[in-house]
């Protein structure tokens, strides 16, 4: 997805504030007519500690906010000083909450943690009989059906026009132009749809049957939320045309097969790198995409290719980085599921340890956060009374469900400390849906305006 101009400079904006970065800039060295002049800074540097908070002044800055009605009974807020590396203030946050999409740091973290921020996915085409070919796919929640020609778009996903082409090369060298056609998605394995999950989400496209092959997320076009029903098949048989289309015709029905082992690779196209998938996936709340990654998980940690092993995955890496699960329901990858049930600091904790100056190899955690007021599911955001000083400054992932709004992400309060949070409630009146998402806009944006030392 091409990200708007002013999208691009405050998330530029925003990282620099996130880690700490002065900007400033220096004219190119001038001739011998010219001489070298020193440019202003763009912004004046961000302060690596501001002043530090306290929890009368936290409390003082949102305790208005908190007040609001339309939070419903159970609402909550948990703030950490990350420029000190320590709690500060919270209230409501001793029960769990249903975190909806902001389960998604948890899952995130994890991949990033486990499957390193450079790690691709490969789809790959494998010899296999004389005279066939089996389509093997490598869990790449991006691969689309659409080749992307825009250099804005991002990130840049692989094609199965792409993978065709080299396909029918390699085909091609061999003098083949015909072949039969299989193809192989068993990477994942268990239920494609989660038991806990409402029945009419796959029926309605707010997800698809996870699959370790498929295109456009399992659409049946690209612009439509309904799913096929096999996206494994529905892949298979658009490799099928695209062939056609290069000159090599497929015979006889694309059925399943299993992929030999010792099974030459014809050709192969990789994913953008996990980092990059982490990014699209926060910043779009991509459910489909979460889903995938999950299971990544499992796999990685060996606790096998299905939603319960990547749920097993995600909680031992959680552990490994020092947060405490013992309070979690973790039900999914998504957040999809009503089940879940996550404690505030948990989810503030995924971003504290992706600020960590031990932890930079979890920094696309960061990077990803929709920036209010201007991009990802935090676009249409902060345009409300109170909220305009958190724009372009907070950063924070969002989570919707009927009654449900939440946000965890970071903010730089005025002073230069960088304070980590998530504000939440589970028990909104479904009429006062968007009075609830304007009061926790509301909230981040008092955190984002605060000295908060008194």
């Amino acid at each position: 997805m091409a990200r708007p101009p002013r999208a691009v400079f405050v998330t530029l904006l925003a990282s620099a504030l996130c880690v700490g970065l002065a900007s400033g800039a220096n004219a190119v060295p001038g001739s011998r007519q010219t001489a070298q002049v020193q440019a202003p800074a763009v912004l004046a540097p961000a302060k690596v500690e501001g002043v530090a908070p306290t929890a009368a002044g936290v409390q003082k800055a949102l305790a208005a906010i908190l007040k609001d009605p339309a939070l419903g009974k159970h609402r909550g807020v948990y703030v950490y000083d990350a420029s000190r590396d320590k709690p500060v203030f919270s209230v409501g946050a001793a029960t769990p909450y249903v975190p909806a999409s902001t389960l998604k740091l948890l899952t995130t973290v994890s991949a990033l943690e486990t499957l390193g921020a450079e790690h691709t996915f490969i789809t790959k085409v494998v010899s296999a009989a004389k005279g066939s070919i089996i389509l093997v796919g490598g869990g790449d929640p991006l691969l689309t059906i659409k080749s992307q020609t825009d250099p804005t778009d991002y990130p840049t996903r692989a094609s199965l026009q792409a993978l065709a082409a080299s396909t029918a090369k390699a085909l091609k060298a061999q003098g083949i132009a015909s072949i039969a056609l299989g193809y192989d998605a068993s990477l994942f394995t268990g239920p494609a749809a989660n038991a806990n999950w409402e029945p009419n989400y796959v029926a309605e496209g707010i997800a698809a049957p996870t699959s370790a092959l498929w295109v456009n997320e399992g659409r049946l076009a690209p612009s439509m939320a309904k799913r096929a029903p096999s996206p494994a098949q529905a892949a298979a048989s658009a490799f099928a045309t695209q062939l056609k289309a290069v000159g090599i015709k497929v015979t006889g029905t694309v059925k399943p097969a299993v992929a030999p082992a010792a099974g030459k690779a014809l050709a192969q196209v990789a994913s953008p790198s996990v980092g990059e998938i982490v990014e699209y996936v926060n910043l779009h709340s991509d459910n489909d995409g979460a889903e995938v990654l999950l299971r990544h998980v499992g796999l990685a940690t060996k606790n096998g290719g299905s939603y319960v092993g990547g749920v097993k995955g995600v909680k031992a890496t959680l552990s490994k980085l020092g947060l405490d699960v013992s309070k979690a329901t973790i039900e999914d990858g998504s957040g999809l599921s009503r089940t879940n049930r996550v404690p505030l600091d948990l989810l503030a904790g995924a971003v504290r340890v992706a600020a960590a100056d031990d932890h930079a190899e979890l920094r696309h955690l960061l990077t990803g956060l929709p920036v209010a007021g201007f991009s990802g599911s935090l676009e249409d955001r902060f345009a409300g009374p109170g909220a305009g000083s958190g724009t372009g400054l907070v950063r924070a992932k969002t989570g919707t469900l009927t009654g449900v709004h939440s946000l965890a992400g970071l903010v730089r309060d005025r002073t230069g400390t960088l304070l980590v949070f998530a504000v939440a409630s589970d028990s909104v009146p479904v009429p006062k849906t968007l009075a609830a998402r304007a009061a926790l806009d509301r909230a981040s944006a008092a955190l984002a305006n605060c000295g908060c030392a008194v």
